[in-house]
């Protein structure tokens, strides 16, 4: 029970998974703390345990809450990743169901998508950078090509039990709903492979904090656009699929943490390939006396002794 686990931890975790739906433990990690931590953003989602797997420490976070009581628009999206950051976060694995766009992705399929259309409606908010300090981030490409890598070679040493798709497009709708079959299609000739309603403003915030974030997806179902009775997605057929799929899915995690652990304190991990990508954005936008103090805070927040560097 994370009640009776330490509320302290005392070294930096480098390593997350931000688990979504179906996922919600890891087998051959131990907990050993439950992190109550608050944000200037609020509170995250839920406690952050922390599990132990040879020595390493990894963070886990329940994206909907500890009982799936959080909405997708309702998720604290910003306090989520601040506080996985304030922790010594670095690296992140995002695990999300999805419905495939595709005939080829099948139910119980896992993609590692490289690109995002956003089709949120602007009720979720999706920046740290507002208020009185300014930064421009580059999202061109939302997700981390060197965690994909390691993914990826983890889903081919699982030889056969799990089939992966190395890219896609992920849509992101607003939900909580799921889509019209006019929207699927559309989303199909848009050239979406799986839709979901959890990436963003996740992965823009991400990028914004500096991390390595890269989504693992796992279909459960066709949503709507297949016309084929009684195959429209709803919550019964996610959970039939995520039921029936779960071990793979904790297994092809466990695999890329185990994966990533090998390499905890490399430059890997630490992400130092996204390292002053957010902070020059920032610094060379907003002039020092166009700056608002409280927004100033929050941006020292997230990188600590920022404006006296």
């Amino acid at each position: 029970m994370a009640s009776e686990l330490p509320t302290t931890f005392d070294r930096p975790v480098h390593i997350a998974v931000i688990g979504g739906t179906g996922l919600s433990r890891i087998p051959g990690y131990t907990p050993v703390a439950a992190l109550d931590l608050t944000t200037p953003w609020g509170k995250p989602s839920s406690p952050i345990l922390i599990l132990e797997h040879g020595g390493v420490p990894i963070a886990f976070l329940s994206r909907h809450g500890a009982h799936h009581e959080i909405a997708p628009h309702e998720v604290p999206a910003r306090a989520n990743i601040a506080a996985l950051r304030s922790i010594g976060v670095r690296s992140v694995i995002a695990f999300s169901a999805v419905g495939s766009l595709r005939e080829e992705i099948k139910p119980m399929d896992f993609v590692i998508p490289d690109q995002i259309i956003d089709r949120t409606k602007g009720i979720r908010p999706f920046t740290f950078f507002e208020g009185g300090v300014v930064g421009h981030v580059g999202f061109a490409d939302p997700f981390d090509a060197k965690l994909a890598q390691v993914v990826e070679k983890c889903a081919a040493a699982m030889k056969g039990d799990v089939t992966l798709h190395s890219e896609g497009v992920v849509v992101c709708m607003e939900g909580p709903q799921f889509s019209t079959r006019a929207e699927s299609n559309m989303y199909r000739s848009w050239g979406g492979s799986v839709i979901n309603m959890s990436a963003l403003p996740e992965a823009k915030l991400a990028r914004e904090a500096e991390l390595a974030y890269q989504m693992i997806c796992m279909a459960t179902d066709y949503d709507c656009w297949r016309n084929t009775e009684g195959e429209d997605v709803d919550v019964a057929m996610v959970m039939k699929y995520m039921a029936a799929n779960s071990e793979n899915a904790k297994h092809l995690v466990g695999a890329v943490l185990d994966e990533l652990a090998k390499n905890d304190n490399t430059d890997l991990v630490l992400a130092k390939h996204w390292e002053g990508s957010a902070q020059g954005a920032v610094k060379f936008m907003t002039k020092p006396e166009g700056r608002n103090p409280e927004a100033m805070k929050k941006v020292e927040f997230l990188f600590p002794g920022f404006w006296n560097e």
